[in-house]
């Protein structure tokens, strides 16, 4: 293999971790790589411009389903991009509702602190709408897994 890299030096170029790498290649991100006679991984430009592709959409909140499906469309660069058109309208959608919640829970948040008396806890507004949520005028519909 030409020009064979190692999972440290493609890890650097990629900017991400070992331990990503590996994981990607454990749940079929990243092909299995070739091997040295040593049993070392060895990697070429084109892990690194996927591990990119990953990262790059990792950080536009595609989740990991997602991304296998826009690899396996770039894997087949004659078909229609109407595929990865309708993914990317899809997370488009879901980014627009977490702004809506998030838009929501930054006025509830606004609206406890403006409230504050600057007391005791004992007369403390946020703990007070925090211990009750009939207290809460917006239904932001934040569950603790959307963070």
């Amino acid at each position: 293999m030409a020009s064979a890299l190692t999972i440290g030096r493609v890890a650097a170029a990629a900017a991400c971790k070992v331990q990503t790498i590996r994981y990607y290649e454990q749940i079929g991100l990243l092909p299995r790589p070739a091997r040295s006679a040593g049993n070392q991984r060895l990697y070429g430009r084109t892990d690194i411009d996927r591990l990119n592709f990953i990262r790059h959409a990792r950080a536009l909140g595609f989740a990991l389903d997602a991304i296998r499906d826009l690899l396996s469309l770039a894997d087949r660069p004659d078909q229609s991009c109407a595929a990865a058109d309708a993914i990317a309208r899809t997370q488009l959608v879901q980014v627009a509702a977490r702004l809506k919640r998030l838009r929501a829970l930054k006025r509830e948040l606004e609206r406890m602190v403006e409230q504050c008396r600057r007391g005791e806890i004992a007369d403390c507004r946020v703990i007070e709408v925090l211990s009750d949520h009939a207290h809460c005028r917006s239904d932001h519909g934040a569950r603790p897994s959307e963070g």
